[in-house]
């Protein structure tokens, strides 16, 4: 199977990276994400995710800090996104984030994937449900 060449990021805010990998949208989160940082993220992210059956994977592998501010990012991405019949993939290592997922709850509706390729295989959703 030949795969489509990788685009490199677009730096649209020192907090995002956007990109199109294997047919999917790549939203690579970087830095501390706090309420400034998703105040300037949240018109980028709400243009990716008006789309209809898009494919959208939130890379949060190169965060160093992650508030309740990234959290509502996350959640509002994800409404949007099954909305449209989209597909939104998860993908985060940072054992503190992994933390505030599970002790939130969010990891129930956005379960996070160790990798980008495992993310960008995904075969069917991975955003579940309540």
């Amino acid at each position: 199977m030949r795969q489509e060449p990788r685009q490199e990021p677009a730096s649209l805010t020192r907090h995002l990276r956007i990109r199109q990998d294997r047919g999917h949208t790549v939203l690579e989160f970087r830095g501390e994400i706090d309420i400034a940082a998703a105040t300037e993220m949240a018109p980028y992210l709400d243009r990716v995710t008006a789309r209809d059956s898009s494919l959208v994977v939130i890379d949060l592998r190169h965060i160093e800090f992650f508030d309740c501010s990234g959290l509502r990012l996350l959640y509002r991405a994800r409404s949007r996104v099954l909305e449209r019949d989209g597909r939104l993939t998860l993908v985060c290592t940072h054992p503190l984030t992994l933390r505030v997922l599970r002790v939130t709850g969010l990891s129930r509706l956005l379960p996070p994937l160790a990798t980008l390729d495992a993310a960008l295989d995904q075969p069917e959703a991975t955003s579940g449900t309540l």
